[in-house]
């Protein structure tokens, strides 16, 4: 879809499992990722291109730059997976009536898209990402973005969350440009796949895509950002049926859906919260 089948080849390695990839599928994903890009160009598919002009040579400032903008775009990807996930389960016990959500969510949204010209921020929003390369762009754009998507997911409109990360990724990374004193396009370029690592739980493939379409000297910034990204994003993601392979920083049992933690937490601190009394009476006792 993006013109970068390594990307790609790794993406489905990586999305399985949080932490860990399966190499015995690696020569069947990656001839897969190859063939489907070439099927797209012999097919006269032309992929949008983002250009970072200039990409400035590696520095302790830029590396610490990259650092803290990691921190941001992780904590993004959190915020937009949990309150997609939110709001979808909210909207499913207020409305019981499946075809009922998209229905009301729709003309919901639709009338303040029009009431508020809200243009901009609905559909893919490529011509927005492309800007964010060139100039300047208002601070909101990314809030904006991600209260249409999360509000369009929630309702029960499925699928578009990955053009959307990228939208809100270089907008936000636009915004912190000039607080990092680095480049707009080359914080637009690190935002577009560290946002997108930090939710879809990816880092290394974000990393790739990042060298597939800014060039390989990019690398080491887009590396560090999208893996403080990722573990920033805590075990979230916008895939609830992702698996933990190997937990990040914080206990979460191996081979357990993103979507069963909730729950699993919920248990875990109800158990916790009962063995409190009882040891508090047992040491009375003692």
């Amino acid at each position: 879809m993006f013109g970068t089948p390594l990307a790609g080849a790794v993406w489905a390695l990586e999305v399985l499992a949080i932490g860990r990839l399966r190499y015995d599928a690696l020569l069947a994903c990656t001839v897969a990722a190859i063939v489907a890009d070439q099927v797209c160009s012999l097919w006269g598919v032309h992929h949008t291109h983002y250009i970072i002009p200039e990409i400035p040579s590696v520095t302790a400032w830029g590396l610490c730059a990259m650092v803290l903008a990691g921190m941001v775009f992780g904590l993004a990807g959190k915020a937009f997976a949990d309150a997609t996930h939110a709001l979808g389960g909210w909207v499913k016990k207020t409305v019981s009536y499946g075809p009922l959500r998209p229905l009301l969510g729709g003309a919901v949204l639709a009338a303040v898209v029009m009431v508020f010209t809200a243009d901009r921020y609905i559909g893919l929003g490529i011509p927005v990402i492309v800007e964010a390369f060139e100039k300047p762009l208002p601070a909101y754009d990314f809030l904006g973005k991600m209260a249409f998507t999360v509000f369009s997911l929630g309702v029960g409109f499925k699928g578009g969350e990955v053009t959307p990360l990228f939208y809100i990724g270089a907008t936000l990374g636009n915004t912190l440009a000039p607080l990092l004193h680095m480049p707009f396009p080359l914080l637009a370029g690190i935002g577009f796949v560290a946002v997108f690592a930090g939710a879809a739980n990816t880092p290394i493939a974000s990393t790739l895509m990042a060298m597939e379409l800014f060039g390989a000297e990019v690398g080491v910034y887009a590396g560090i950002a999208c893996v403080v990204s990722y573990l920033f994003s805590g075990h979230t993601g916008i895939y609830r049926s992702q698996r933990v392979g190997q937990a990040k920083h914080r206990h979460a049992p191996e081979g357990m859906k993103l979507g069963e933690l909730p729950a699993y937490r919920k248990r875990l601190e109800a158990q916790t919260a009962e063995q409190v009394p009882k040891n508090s009476a047992k040491k009375e006792q003692s």
